[in-house]
């Protein structure tokens, strides 16, 4: 079985799962909250084109991961997935680049990118609207929190990983390895930014939610800045003398 055959069924059984998803989610979804959901879609959305090229990898990292939280923990699974899905979309349709030239719209990676969006949403979502951790008083909405991130993180970083090593017949575990050293700093961050938009929100109202997109602007220009000079580093002339001596 070739590369391409393998990713084919990678993909196919990805989108499979996310259909499942989708369905249960439909089952399981509280109260609506349209202005609130059309607000984080629109801010999700945003920001999902604001991308960030992992260095030494062949995959690319948005700064929408807050908002998708925000979506997680204050809006039903349906509304939660709903905005994954299309913010995906929006993260990866196809622009120019610098030299203007139109980039290729490529089906394959819109289906697992929005499989694998739609699938790790409405696990963490199901996550954190769990009826066992209502049981755990004060805690449950913090506790809550952090297993949906780290749920969202597994439900990112695994299947890509995998899909990764399958087309260009790498170790799946190194290749997820390094995606947690770039990637998981800046998932405890989201968290941290959605536990306090979701703390003020109660008292100064959703509305909140719109402060957080310049800070997303920034820490895209920082991941950017820095990641460049990551990747620049070893042909520095000091990492080559170091590397001769």
């Amino acid at each position: 079985m070739t590369n391409t055959q393998r990713t084919n069924i990678f993909i196919g059984t990805m989108t499979l799962a996310a259909i499942a998803a989708t369905g249960f989610a439909g089952f399981h979804s509280h109260t609506l909250h349209a202005p609130f959901a059309l607000a984080v879609l629109a801010l999700a959305a945003a920001t999902s084109r604001m991308k960030v090229k992992l260095p030494g990898l062949n995959g690319n990292m948005s700064v929408n991961l807050p908002f998708l939280l925000t979506a997680i923990v204050n809006l039903s699974v349906a509304e939660a997935v709903l905005i994954a899905c299309l913010s995906t979309v929006a993260q990866c349709w196809p622009t120019k680049d610098p030299m203007q030239k139109a980039r290729k719209f490529k089906p394959q990676q819109m289906a697992f990118n929005v499989s694998m969006m739609t699938l790790a949403t409405c696990l963490a979502s199901l996550m954190f609207h769990a009826q066992w951790l209502q049981t755990i008083s004060w805690t449950s909405s913090t506790l809550g929190l952090v297993l949906a991130a780290f749920t969202l993180f597994l439900g990112q970083t695994a299947p890509v990983a995998a899909i990764m090593a399958i087309s260009e017949d790498k170790t799946p575990g190194n290749i997820w390895w390094n995606l947690v050293q770039l990637s998981f700093p800046y998932y405890v961050l989201s968290a941290g930014l959605s536990s306090m938009v979701q703390t003020a929100s109660t008292r100064v109202g959703w509305e909140l939610a719109l402060a957080v997109f310049p800070v997303m602007y920034g820490i895209h220009r920082s991941y950017t800045l820095y990641f460049a000079r990551l990747a620049e580093a070893p042909r520095t002339p000091v990492m080559v003398r170091a590397a001769n001596a």
